[in-house]
């Protein structure tokens, strides 16, 4: 890329950065362990190196594609596997950034470069010689001597082409690709627009009755987000979930609590550049014409035939089984809660900006457990570690902290991770602190994934691995403490962390998280149980200023509460899966009105008044992005992780090695090397079943 002058010159700064030995994302990487070298990647250098790594990728297509060999497993598809790399490179680098650390440039370049991604991901998998060759491999099987995991390969990538319509007529698929251009240009848009309402609210506390109920540590980290935000001696509410959940349950102010649950609950709703209503509206109608293309009568039914799921009528009826008993169980909770609300005086119905509050003091009436008695024992560095020795113990996995390298924002933290021989296994970054750059949530991603195609490599590609969160940091000089909902997210990212990180496949493009949606959060939700047990607890949930561990009497009343709120929780929950259910079911989404479309899909399954979903239309990112149809995900998961973690449970030991080993062999280094529900019955002995998932929620069978 060039770019011009004032004046009309050419500038030499495009011109530098498209020489290799200048663009840092071009050149060959030689720090630590193959990190990128963030510290000289300027916004400036993103858009030349993706004209060149696209123009090199488009040639190594072309070269496959016009190959006038017979097709064979090689020349085709283990070509198609060896191309892109620098492409992917690049992008891994910038997708990380733009969601961790944006700017308003790269921003700006991720507006841009959006469309022109999706129409070269669609040129690929439309390109008619290159799928004659997958296709006729795919016909015949592939050839003799294909082991199982190439044919896996084989079978993924020709239903890869076929999803994104490789089969389609012409005219189709010219529609088909204007359809990707347009989503990825509105995805993006929707993203950006959640962080815009998220970076553009904040509460600014001012003085002691401001400030009532709030325990010390909620203090603390409203003071350091203060300064964050330019405003030194006050202390201040953000929008990140850490911070505003934290108000929500403390503050004795309702006029408050109820401005900043508006605020969180209207993120995306707020009329002016950042609304998203009508975006959404344009995404559904798009990815519901998309499938009518592709044959299929809604988004959900396409989205799902590649599932575990396979089908809308078996997600209804998961969370058909499970949404009257949450319901119920969330009608008793609130009739508790608006008990405690008269007998202080109140003379209100309970509203969502109350339900945490009253909640928390039901919870420590009832179990004698209060959530800022909880929090010193959960700090965060604290955690960390327990996250890791339980991947120590399982896994034989070590984590040595990485000192001196260049990391994407001095936040980041790293660690080279080893295994009991010491060798090699991967890099892991933690970025835990919330942030006005870094979109709200948390994720696991990857700068680069493990295959063992790297020429010259023993062992082949090891990968990078990052999971970025959002916790409220505490004030200078004081330690960040965490929720226990805190440090479970933290264990449940680990968890996906650790699918990456102990991924043992060939080929990249069934490596690690790749895998079935309604699958990846098993390795996830299945590593949160390891926080919640007595032995990890009394090592790593030390006080965070006396240092001694939590008492028993502490942990049988957390026990005890597992389930309290369970109702609340699940009804949130299931009721977003639900919509999102009936979203992309739509037949015709012309014309459609996403706010009394959501009115109506809650009005529908009887959604109780106190509740509203824990993820809003407007503000939905996981079911914009790659969930759409798909939030289901988590129960389904549950599903498994429920009966999975009772395998060790029956094994009297919940680091046994030989179930350890079982479930690394099947689940965690296995990427996509076989169907799902095959590696679960693999690791497991046989199929899932529901109870568990009904038990372990207290809802009974």
């Amino acid at each position: 890329m060039v770019t011009r002058s004032a004046t009309g010159r050419t500038s030499s700064i495009g011109k530098r950065a498209d020489r290799p030995e200048a663009n840092p994302l071009i050149g060959p990487w030689r720090g630590t362990h193959g990190l990128a070298p963030f510290k000289r990647i300027k916004a400036q250098h993103y858009k030349p190196a993706f004209k060149a790594a696209m123009a090199a990728h488009r040639a190594e297509i072309a070269a496959i594609a016009s190959d006038p060999r017979k097709p064979t497993f090689a020349n085709t598809i283990l070509a198609l596997e060896k191309s892109g790399r620098l492409l992917d490179r690049a992008a891994s680098v910038f997708f990380n950034l733009d969601a961790a650390d944006t700017t308003p440039e790269l921003q700006a370049i991720s507006r841009e470069m959006a469309p022109k991604f999706a129409a070269h991901e669609t040129k690929l998998l439309m390109n008619a010689e290159l799928f004659r060759r997958v296709d006729d491999l795919y016909q015949g099987r592939g050839e003799p001597g294909l082991d199982a995991e190439a044919r896996r390969v084989l079978e993924r990538t020709h239903l890869r082409f076929v999803r994104a319509g490789a089969k389609l007529a012409k005219p189709a698929q010219k529609r088909a690709a204007e359809i990707n251009q347009q989503l990825a240009t509105l995805v993006t848009q929707f993203m950006q627009n959640v962080l815009a309402d998220e970076q553009s609210w904040r509460l600014v506390l001012d003085g002691e009755r401001d400030l009532a109920g709030l325990p010390q540590s909620l203090r603390d980290a409203a003071a350091r987000a203060a300064v964050d935000t330019g405003l030194p001696g006050k202390h201040v509410i953000t929008l990140a979930r850490s911070s505003v959940e934290g108000f929500l349950t403390f503050s004795s102010r309702r006029d408050l609590r109820e401005q900043a649950f508006k605020a969180w609950a209207a993120r995306g709703e707020n009329a002016g550049p950042s609304d998203n209503r009508a975006i959404v509206a344009e995404i559904v109608a798009l990815r519901t014409e998309f499938a009518r293309l592709m044959g299929y009568e809604t988004f959900a039914d396409y989205s799902l035939s590649d599932t575990m799921a396979k089908s809308p009528a078996a997600v209804e009826e998961l969370l058909g089984r499970v949404w009257p008993k949450a319901k119920a169980r969330a009608l008793e909770e609130a009739a508790d809660l608006e008990a405690v609300a008269r007998a202080e005086g109140g003379n209100f119905k309970i509203a969502a900006w109350d339900w945490r509050h009253y909640a928390e003091k039901v919870r420590r009436a009832r179990f004698d457990l209060d959530e800022a008695e909880l929090r010193p024992y959960f700090e965060l560095n604290n955690m960390i570690e327990a996250a890791f020795d339980c991947a120590t113990r399982l896994f034989g996995l070590k984590f040595k902290p990485l000192d001196g390298v260049e990391l994407y924002h001095p936040d980041v933290r790293g660690w080279e991770v080893v295994d009991r021989q010491g060798a090699h296994v991967g890099v892991f970054l933690g970025d835990y602190f919330t942030r006005g750059s870094k979109r709200s949530g948390a994720w696991m991603s990857s700068f680069r994934d493990q295959h063992k195609l790297a020429a010259g490599k023993v062992g082949g590609q090891r990968p990078i691995i990052v999971n970025v969160l959002n916790f409220a940091r505490g004030a200078d000089g004081e330690p960040t403490l965490l929720s226990f909902d805190d440090a479970r997210t933290l264990f449940h990212e680990f968890g996906h962390g650790l699918h990456g990180l102990l991924s043992d496949v060939t080929y990249p493009s069934i490596s690690g998280t790749a895998v079935s949606r309604d699958f990846v959060e098993l390795p996830s939700q299945l590593y949160e149980h390891w926080l919640s047990q007595p032995e990890v607890l009394k090592r790593f949930a030390l006080h965070a200023r006396t240092g001694k561990p939590i008492p028993d009497t502490l942990l049988k009343r957390l026990k005890a509460a597992r389930n309290f709120n369970m109702g609340f929780a699940t009804v949130e929950y299931t009721a977003s899966a639900l919509v999102d259910m009936q979203l992309y079911a739509i037949e015709d989404a012309a014309g459609l009105d996403i706010t009394a479309f959501e009115r109506a899909a809650l009005a529908k399954i009887g959604m109780p008044a106190e509740i509203i979903m824990r993820h809003r239309l407007p503000h939905f990112m996981h079911i914009m992005s790659g969930y759409a149809a798909g939030y289901y995900s988590y129960l389904w998961s549950e599903v498994m992780d429920a009966d999975a973690f009772a395998a060790f449970e029956e094994a009297g030991d919940i680091f046994d090695r030989k179930t350890a080993k079982r479930l690394r062999d099947n689940i965690y280094a296995a990427g996509n090397r076989r169907d799902p529900i095959d590696a679960y019955v693999a690791f497991r002995g046989r199929g899932p079943d529901v109870a568990s998932l009904m038990k372990k929620r207290g809802f009974g069978p």
